[in-house]
């Protein structure tokens, strides 16, 4: 089996970004918020990063030819957008370049496009998520391989039993797919796991300029972020996982982990007036504004992180980053800034047991964020989604421009 490209991502991040995973990020602690806190405004950061990621896809389109490119590449306007999901292939019906149809020079190309478009944290996150669908297609949980590229990996693995692992919307729902729940064409039948069955596109022209977006996904992942000049909004964006947790030579690997550890810490830093307000009253089990749930809104429930002490809102800061940090470090620092001008309008909202490493629901809500975390009937399988409900698919920063 050749080496997976989700663990060549990984080495190139190097000893001390793998170590990172592990340990707590060391950042001065949020100021606290005020009405004075800048708003996601651009800068010489979030410039120099839509230059960077600009160059990368030119570098990147330069490698296919006129038939890829005609994949990989769509109308900023197109229904492209919205077309995601956390289904695996088999389910869903992607578009784009296949990872798995591409020679290693493009693969290695399209690499450096994600590198350059996300922090290195979140490069970790999104290999790690990656490599974890290559684990559960090899361990005999994923589906035969069907079509797979040159540089496949050996097959592994039959189709499993039963429903599909990832999911749809919530009720039966129309989702992406067309059908109850995002089904597309397959009905469940024949579902493909592992690193080649991620895809990406091209929404719009790269540009330094004008808006276009970036799309990469596949099972248990959904990347959308638009680029309009220096501003730029990752959302809608799904990190899920499935292996949640996992060993891989000789190394466990939490794609998720510090999302869970750090909610843990905030909800048992909570005293009990706070507790009572933060854990709602009736179970949520998956999540409430998933794929085909665009323009949904709900009401903020929970705890108001305006009655947090100064150290808990911090902590509830670096939950968020998790998120929010996934994209360029040029663009997080300023939707950071944007969420902790808002701060006092934000909502704690706990569902579930809050004993550590449990499996419990929590989201966090404000006026232009939603994060929900939800495992799927245990620890081992979570899903997640990352949304503004001003801003998903940059619809105000394109509408700027």
């Amino acid at each position: 089996m050749r080496v997976t490209d989700a663990l060549s991502m990984l080495a190139a991040l190097g000893a001390s970004a793998v170590f990172a995973a592990h340990v707590p990020a060391q950042r001065a602690a949020p100021s606290p918020p005020s009405s004075t806190t800048p708003s996601s405004a651009p800068s010489p950061a979030s410039a120099e990063a839509t230059s960077r990621i600009v160059a990368s896809a030119q570098a990147f389109l330069k490698t296919l030819d006129d038939t890829a490119r005609t994949k990989v590449q769509f109308p900023f306007d197109s229904p492209q957008k919205t077309k995601w999901s956390n289904l695996p292939t088999g389910i869903f019906a992607r578009e784009g370049l296949r990872m798995g149809d591409l020679t290693p020079a493009q693969r290695k190309a399209a690499q450096s496009l994600l590198a350059a478009a996300l922090s290195e944290n979140g490069y970790r996150k999104v290999s790690e998520i990656v490599l974890g669908d290559e684990v559960l297609r090899t361990s005999g949980s994923g589906g035969a391989p069907r079509g797979r590229g040159p540089n496949s990996a050996a097959p592994g693995g039959g189709a499993p039993g039963g429903g599909p692992p990832g999911g749809g919307p919530p009720g039966g729902a129309p989702g992406p797919g067309g059908g109850p729940g995002g089904r597309g064409p397959g009905g469940g039948r024949g579902l493909i796991f592992g690193e080649d069955e991620y895809y990406l596109a091209l929404i719009g022209e790269p540009s330094t300029t004008t808006p276009w977006m970036l799309q990469y996904g596949g099972h248990h992942l959904a990347i959308n972020l638009t680029m309009a000049g220096s501003r730029a909004s990752m959302t809608p964006s799904l990190p899920a996982a499935q292996p949640a947790s996992f060993t891989f030579q000789g190394r466990e690997i939490r794609p998720l982990g510090k999302e869970s550890d750090k909610a843990f810490a905030l909800i048992e830093s909570l005293d009990a007036a706070q507790r009572e307000k933060a854990v709602l009253g009736y179970r949520v089990s998956d999540l409430v504004l998933g794929p085909g749930q665009d323009g949904r809104v709900i009401q903020p429930e929970g705890l108001r992180a305006s009655t947090l002490t100064p150290a808990q809102q911090t902590m509830l800061l670096e939950i968020v980053r998790e998120w929010a940090g996934i994209m360029a470090d040029g663009y997080a620092e300023a939707r950071m800034a944007e969420i902790r001008a808002n701060l006092a309008d934000t909502w704690f909202a706990w569902s579930g047991p809050t004993t550590k490493d449990s499996a419990a629901y929590f989201r966090i809500q404000g006026p232009t964020l939603v994060i929900e975390y939800a495992p799927q009937g245990g620890v081992d399988h979570i899903h997640t989604i990352y949304r503004d409900p001003t801003n998903d698919y940059g619809a105000k920063i394109a509408a700027a421009k």
